[in-house]
């Protein structure tokens, strides 16, 4: 795929300009990811009561479980793509030494995005802005192509489908068992 080389070395050639920008790269491509992370974790615990701040983390773990570690595990297992690094022969401003496609920082980010979304608008375009600017920057630094941040993206997406309809599958069958067990106003029960 030369355009993805080619939008690669467009976005990459922007580091090595000046040591603020290569500061400003490597923290929002190595620390970010710590950040979001934290504020997730926060996110879990500002919602009232134990049955949502639990249902809350159910969500986020099992998306996080599908996304990053199955899906994006199984891609990177059988299609094993060298980082640009690697197959462009450069140092990289940030270390990594697994393969590239899918972004596991994407798949990771993206996935707890999603579904602080579907929790909190609000929160959710912050979570998911960051989530884009800490993949944007994996570019810069040179460990990731721009389909890298794109399958990620595909990914994470996917394991929140996955999780959503689970779960709301759940309650539609949990709502529909209720309704089955009432009884039906006036019919003399």
């Amino acid at each position: 795929m030369a355009w993805d080389i080619n939008l690669f070395n467009w976005i990459h050639g922007v580091s090595g300009w000046s040591v603020f920008s290569d500061g400003l790269i490597i923290f929002f491509a190595q620390y970010l990811a710590y950040i979001l992370f934290g504020a997730a974790v926060f996110f879990i615990f500002k919602n009232k009561g134990l049955k949502s701040k639990i249902g809350t983390f159910l969500r986020l773990a099992l998306t996080v479980l599908i996304s990053r570690g199955i899906i994006a595990g199984a891609i990177a297992y059988f299609y094993a793509r060298p980082r640009p690094f690697v197959a462009l022969g450069f140092k990289p401003l940030v270390n990594e030494t697994n393969t590239s496609f899918p972004s596991g920082h994407a798949s990771f980010l993206f996935a707890l995005g999603f579904v602080i979304f579907s929790l909190n608008r609000r929160w959710g375009y912050w979570f998911i802005s960051l989530a884009f600017l800490n993949g944007l920057a994996r570019i810069f630094a040179g460990v990731h192509y721009p389909t890298d941040i794109a399958g990620g993206i595909l990914v994470a997406l996917a394991g929140w489908a996955i999780v959503y309809s689970l779960l709301h599958k759940n309650e539609k069958t949990d709502s529909r068992e209720l309704r089955e067990i009432q009884p039906e106003a006036g019919s003399g029960n």
